[in-house]
């Protein structure tokens, strides 16, 4: 696997539980909904070959 790509899923993982320690409600799950998009889209672009 590509070091760029593990380094971005890892960050958005640290992102999310920092949101999770410190976040309630509505914001929190803003903020998963936002970093569970990026990864998808980061994933895509590492299959596609961006």
């Amino acid at each position: 696997m590509n070091t760029r790509f593990l380094w971005a899923m890892g960050t958005y993982a640290a992102l999310a539980l920092l949101a999770a320690l410190t976040l309630e409600g509505l914001m929190r799950n803003a903020v998963w909904i936002l970093l569970g998009g990026l990864a998808v889209k980061t994933y895509i672009a590492k299959k596609a070959g961006w």
